[in-house]
């Protein structure tokens, strides 16, 4: 069946899918396998960080104490924030309102920059303070995971704006959501493991 025939924008449906349905699950099965992938990842990083944290506790409570907790609390507003205006981008493609979602998608992505704002104010800090393992190092790990959920979200925008998400299509959108879920689900177990435990 022809894009034009189910009465979707061109390029949506892919030719080697026989109808919409297959290839929304065929995307979900992708993206959630993709996600797995990470969740498998982060999950190693934090049984190795709880193992540490139990062999020196002495200096994770030392440490701890150069953290800024109200750096570290705006930002988990921020992203729980951003997590909600891009669950709402995804309602109002799922009822017709392409403005409303490209509006949601903008902030989302403005908060974003504000929580690498924050996180570079909060990082400047600890250099001026020489409070970094040694010469050279430097933490990519959540910014990294932010800048790519930036560009996933701004593709978004742009395939919202040129309408190709509405009531009748928003798996892309949905998929987009659910990486920048993620994205803030690391944040929520990383932010009392560093700044409250």
């Amino acid at each position: 069946m022809s894009d034009e025939a189910a009465g979707l924008p061109e390029g949506i449906l892919a030719h080697h899918f026989s109808s919409l349905d297959r290839q929304n699950e065929a995307m979900k099965l992708g993206m959630w396998l993709f996600r797995s992938t990470d969740i498998l990842l982060f999950a190693g990083l934090f049984t190795g960080y709880a193992v540490y944290r139990f062999q020196f506790q002495l200096a994770f409570t030392e440490c701890s104490r150069h953290l800024n907790i109200t750096l570290g609390t705006l930002n988990t507003v921020v992203l729980i924030t951003s997590s909600f205006t891009v669950a709402m981008s995804i309602h109002f493609a799922r009822t017709d309102h392409p403005r409303a979602a490209a509006i949601c998608l903008a902030l989302t992505i403005l908060f974003a920059l504000g929580f690498l704002g924050i996180k570079a104010v909060e990082y400047s800090e600890h250099f001026r303070e020489h409070a970094l393992p040694g010469k050279y190092y430097a933490s990519e790990e959540v910014k990294v995971a932010v800048v790519a959920g930036m560009s996933v979200l701004s593709w978004l925008l742009w395939r919202t704006l040129q309408g190709r998400y509405s009531s009748r299509y928003y798996t892309g959108l949905e998929l987009g959501g659910l990486y920048w879920h993620l994205v803030d689900l690391v944040w929520i177990f990383l932010y009392p493991l560093l700044y409250l435990i």
